[in-house]
């Protein structure tokens, strides 16, 4: 059995679904990265999958990269933020966050 380009995009918008979910339900700040970060590999799964089937062109695989390179970023810096809302705050939790700002 083959590999289609359909299977590809079930797997893309499932983990996107997830992803999605994981930031809309969940509170607590690693939780809502690790969300963010399925929905970056979502999107660069599409990129590969669109890619493989148009093999003269690299395009998508060049975004996939530069959209990891971000994603790496990204993950820098809010783990930077997350080490000091925790020495600030001794919590990761955003709804004590919110609560205890205002």
């Amino acid at each position: 059995m083959m590999i289609s380009l359909n299977h590809y995009l079930f797997l893309a918008a499932f983990l996107f679904a997830a992803g999605l979910a994981l930031v809309l339900t969940r509170r607590n700040v690693v939780v809502v990265l690790m969300g963010i970060e399925l929905m970056l590999n979502a999107a660069n799964l599409n990129l590969i999958a669109f890619a493989r089937y148009d093999p003269l062109h690299l395009q998508g695989q060049a975004f996939a990269l530069f959209v990891m390179v971000v994603a790496a970023a990204e993950a820098a810096v809010a783990l930077g933020i997350l080490v000091q809302l925790r020495r600030t705050y001794q919590t990761s939790n955003l709804d004590e966050i919110k609560a205890l700002h205002e």
